[in-house]
């Protein structure tokens, strides 16, 4: 009909004679009809019909939201789910509130590689398409892996309260910069010139987008308003969705894992108002019902006689070292080299030669000539692997000791 129309315009007020023609002219009309109860066509006289500017990319678009619903639909089915349509939602760009679910699916959406879409089955009751999303943020999580999908990050930036607090006057100098810093004694391996360096860079960025500007080698001008115009020029730059990975392991895998767990957390913590009773909302309700269940059985629970569940002191890190002990064990037997757990507050030293996924989370493989041990794992350590690293053990997490002098401790 496009191709036929003279400037929008469609006349189908003459009837043709032959068979075919009259069919042809039945089927436009109530394809017509329909256009015009989705707002895209409008019949001005009998038979004479103007389509809408906005019908290509209107349709275009309905096409394109079919095959994702269709996609959506057979990623269920392959992971045994059924759901209705009509609560599946379509995210073009970050949700607004978080959304934690189950993944279902994912997949690039661009030849480069640098788009990633995935399919949450939500606590909320709703099934969402997030694209857009960072691959890298998303490495870690497979399919059943839990997964938290909030709006983009739009905080301030620690550096920049920082430039703005270093500020006399509305200008910041890096030489008065190093001189607090040295005074103050509180840059982390002592790396003096690359931390001012990073808040150079900084300026050097928001100076390219007009923010800040450049006197000379020691003299930026900043602005008052410096802070809120660094974060908007953050979030306009940065329209993705900020992905937190909380458990590779699914629902199953949970139940009856010997570490701690997501359903843990939410046991202990009583969470259940934003389970919705439906889907998978349901399908983590009973899951915690379970583990609960498992948890008595192991003799880490016990319930009273009026039904209440009574845990275990310090439940999470007796299951932590359990699970870190068993895994530490069976790892030993294979790579034939004697495993150690490593005590809070201890120096770790070693050659980092790998990574594993516990149900308490990620951890880093430490090696050393006589035996080896495993540490919580953090984004910064992946650049020095198979290289001799130093860390200290504090409170469950790793202080690394990173950097070109005497390191900086991320």
């Amino acid at each position: 009909m496009l191709e036929e129309a003279n400037d929008r315009f469609v006349d189908l007020r003459h009837e043709p004679v032959d068979h075919r023609g009259q069919l042809g002219r039945t089927l436009r009309l109530h394809r017509l009809g329909k256009l015009e109860r989705m707002g895209l066509a409008t019949e001005h006289a009998p038979g004479v019909w103007e389509l809408s500017e906005q019908m290509e990319p209107t349709l275009r678009e309905l096409g394109e939201r079919g095959d994702i619903v269709r996609s959506m639909q057979k990623a269920l089915k392959v992971d045994g789910l059924d759901r209705d349509p009509m609560t599946f939602q379509l995210h073009d760009a970050a949700p607004e509130t978080p959304v934690t679910g189950r993944v279902v699916d994912k997949y690039l959406t661009d030849e480069l590689g640098e788009k990633l879409t995935v399919v949450v089955d939500g606590t909320d009751g709703r099934t969402h398409h997030v694209s857009g999303v960072d691959p890298s943020r998303v490495e870690d999580a497979r399919i059943g892996s839990i997964i938290e999908v909030g709006p983009a990050e739009t905080a301030q930036r620690t550096s920049d309260r920082t430039i703005v607090a270093i500020a006399e006057d509305g200008i910041y100098r890096p030489s008065r910069h190093m001189e607090q810093a040295k005074f103050e004694g509180r840059v982390p391996g002592g790396d003096y010139d690359g931390y001012v360096d990073a808040h150079v860079r900084r300026l050097e960025a928001l100076r390219r987008a007009g923010i800040a500007e450049r006197i000379d080698a020691d003299q930026w001008l900043i602005p008052e308003d410096f802070e809120t115009r660094a974060a908007e020029y953050d979030a306009s730059r940065n329209r993705r969705a900020t992905i937190r990975v909380i458990s590779t392991f699914d629902l199953e895998k949970q139940i009856a894992a010997d570490g701690p767990t997501w359903l843990d957390r939410r046991i202990l913590n009583g969470e259940v108002s934003d389970l919705v009773p439906a889907g998978f909302g349901q399908q983590v309700r009973e899951a915690m019902d379970q583990r609960r269940e498992h948890h008595i059985e192991q003799g880490d629970a016990n319930r009273s006689r009026d039904g209440r569940v009574f845990y275990r002191r310090n439940l999470l890190t007796t299951l932590r070292g359990r699970e870190l002990a068993r895994f530490g064990e069976e790892m030993a037997a294979e790579r034939a080299l004697p495993f150690r757990a490593a005590a809070d507050g201890e120096t770790i030293k070693g050659k980092f030669s790998g990574t594993v996924q516990l149900s308490s989370g990620k951890f880093a493989i430490v090696e050393q000539s006589h035996e080896f041990t495993l540490v919580p794992w953090r984004p910064v350590i992946d650049r020095q692997l198979g290289r001799e690293v130093t860390g200290i053990v504090q409170g469950g997490s790793v202080s690394w000791q990173l950097g070109r002098q005497q390191g900086i401790s991320l």
